[in-house]
């Protein structure tokens, strides 16, 4: 890390040097910003949710979403290549269901607690 004066001096201590290491991190962050790219679409996130309930085949997802079997398979390549979501084969079926990961499981609980706020407030009015 380099070593820069900061323009103002408000009173920083050795907190603000540790912060300044993270923020010259941009690889970290690319990794988050790359992770919240993919729940930027409302079909991803919609197929992540049930991805997060249950394992199902691209079929069956078609189905729940009344979406094009080719469309589901397009949004399901960005989840697997973020490591959202896993696949497994059977014969020539290929079951999908989210990653059991930290970054998987957080997602999963931001989304429904935003949902869950959201539809207070839409109860509300």
């Amino acid at each position: 890390m380099q070593n820069r004066e900061l323009p103002h001096h408000h009173g920083e201590g050795a907190e603000t040097a540790l912060i300044r290491e993270q923020l010259d991190q941009v690889e970290d962050f690319q990794i988050v910003a790359d992770v919240f790219k993919q729940l930027g679409d409302t079909t991803r996130i919609r197929i992540f949710w049930l991805l997060c309930h249950c394992e199902e085949c691209v079929l069956n997802i078609s189905a729940m979403l009344n979406m094009s079997s080719p469309a589901v398979s397009h949004h399901l390549r960005p989840l697997k290549g973020s490591g959202l979501i896993v696949s497994r084969r059977e014969g020539k079926e290929v079951y999908y269901r989210a990653a059991d990961t930290k970054q998987s499981r957080l997602l999963h609980q931001m989304i429904e607690q935003v949902m869950e706020i959201t539809c207070v407030f839409s109860r509300r009015e």
